[in-house]
């Protein structure tokens, strides 16, 4: 009988993991058709004329503003931003090797837009090295969750060739609480018929 309940829990084991494999690669896949839509209408701002401003002058549009906090640490850190970020901000644990001044992106563009929070989501600011807030360690677990899971999605040889990647937006979709209830794309693999 204990040899039976062992080969339950394996199943039970692989199944849950295969799920949660399955389930990462549909959002991939939803994601991409996102992203490709939203190329798509990129492109098609693009191809239209320029504002005009006066006397006919095109306007420039402006890049989006860098957050204050980081362009305050960005000058903090000048001239260390290629050194490792552990060499040059304390506490740094699982983005180790990452380059100072790239980190800085990654938590900005990354981690903000992401989850749709500011810095004071995770750290305390001003006092960024401290570990006060649970957010903070739940987005390392993460950052490890999330390198488990591409792993495992590059073993899986019937994506292989589409290089399936899974990131923060995947399941946050810039919601600081990730899940299945947002909205889907107008399209995913599940909603298409079939040929």
């Amino acid at each position: 009988m204990n040899g039976h309940t062992n080969a339950r829990l394996k199943l039970a084991a692989a199944l849950s993991l295969f799920v949660a494999l399955a389930a990462a690669w549909a959002a991939a896949h939803a994601n991409a058709s996102a992203q490709n839509s939203q190329a798509q209408a990129n492109a098609a701002q693009e191809a239209r004329p320029a504002p005009q401003g006066q006397a006919g002058q095109p306007t420039q549009q402006q890049p989006p503003q860098e957050n204050p906090l980081v362009a305050e640490l960005r000058k903090r850190i000048a001239g260390q931003e290629d050194k490792p970020a552990e060499e040059v901000f304390k506490n740094i644990q699982v983005l180790k090797g990452v380059p100072a001044g790239r980190l800085l992106s990654i938590m900005e563009r990354g981690y903000t837009r992401s989850l749709g929070v500011r810095c004071d989501f995770c750290h305390v600011v001003g006092e960024w090295d401290k570990d006060d807030k649970e957010m903070k360690q739940a987005a390392r677990d993460m950052v490890r969750m999330n390198a488990v899971i591409n792993a495992e999605l590059k073993k899986i040889k019937a994506i292989e060739a589409d290089n399936p990647v899974v990131n923060c937006g995947t399941c946050h979709r810039g919601q600081p609480k990730p899940g299945g209830d947002r909205p889907r794309p107008a399209q995913t693999p599940a909603d298409k018929p079939l040929q």
